[in-house]
């Protein structure tokens, strides 16, 4: 019996902790409701590499693939109307050095890097330095495993 107890706890944890191929992931990492955790997603073409993100208001707000997005102005909201596949983050938000491991991470707003006109965000600044050791090879395997990585 206390065996059986050990089993079903180291089980039940395990089945907790797992990331890879979790069935249900959404599309969009959102975090407080809002994806890229509220941070203006055109603003980041503008920015220094190594510049935290800038965060959305909620008086420019837009709805798109499923998702909410905040930008600082009326300018970067209409812009990203114009075109979202543009400014949206490849790999749903999520960490994309997590997706090139083959797994979800969520992305953090202020570690992120834009390589070829595509916005990438990481779990954090030294996550974000693991990635910028190989983008192209990070950006490959990461393409190869999206969307598989989200399950369901």
């Amino acid at each position: 019996m206390l065996l059986t107890r050990r089993v079903l706890i180291a089980s039940g944890a395990a089945a907790l902790l797992a990331r890879p191929g979790m069935a249900g992931e959404p599309r969009w990492y959102q975090n407080r409701a809002y994806a890229a955790d509220g941070a203006d997603v055109v603003a980041y073409f503008g920015l220094e590499p190594g510049a935290n993100g800038v965060a959305g208001s909620d008086k420019f707000v837009t709805e798109w693939n499923g998702a909410k997005w905040r930008f600082s102005s009326a300018e970067n909201q209409a812009a990203f109307e114009a075109n979202p596949q543009k400014y949206a983050p490849a790999f749903g938000g999520y960490c994309a050095w997590a997706v090139s491991q083959g797994y979800t991470a969520h992305g953090d707003k202020d570690a992120w890097t834009v390589h070829q006109g595509r916005l990438y965000l990481n779990y954090n600044k030294s996550v974000r330095q693991r990635w910028l050791g190989d983008v192209p090879g990070n950006v490959s395997k990461g393409d190869a495993n999206w969307p598989t990585v989200l399950g369901g």
